[in-house]
């Protein structure tokens, strides 16, 4: 089973995206690169990335980040971990998150909200990956 945000993780993650039909007419027009926080608290010591260039409804590129200042993309999604655990579990929307503070967005904004749909359908394949999650 692959590790939250590991190289193996966005691979599973990517091939389930490309495969969706229903993520590619949300986001057939969406062009767009994220990278992904998620950051430490009581239950993960050190902060993971991933970034993921997404365009026309698929997943271009996908891995795991080292160093997020070697990359430069146009969103940056992130939140503590015990949210992201939420979110992944379902227990969290991600647009009500970004509305109530549990994540935060860097980029347009706006852009980002004309595909909640896509957003949604983003968070539900990713509840698809088998995840094993940190302790």
């Amino acid at each position: 089973m692959p590790k939250l945000f590991s190289d193996e993780w966005v691979r599973e993650y990517m091939k389930l995206l490309n495969e969706s039909k229903e993520y590619e007419d949300a986001a057939k027009d969406w062009e767009g690169d994220f990278l992904f926080v998620v950051e430490p608290d009581e239950n993960l010591d050190k902060p993971m990335y991933i970034y993921l260039d997404l365009y026309h409804g698929k997943a271009r590129e996908g891995y795991a980040v080292d160093d997020p200042s070697k990359v430069k993309p146009a969103f940056e999604f992130r939140g503590r971990y015990s949210n992201w655990k939420k979110l992944i579990d379902g227990d969290i929307d991600p647009i009500k998150g970004l509305v109530t503070g549990k994540f935060r967005l860097k980029g347009n904004m706006a852009k980002v909200m004309r595909y909640a749909r896509a957003a949604k359908i983003l968070v539900e394949i990713a509840r698809k990956v088998e995840t094993e999650f940190p302790d």
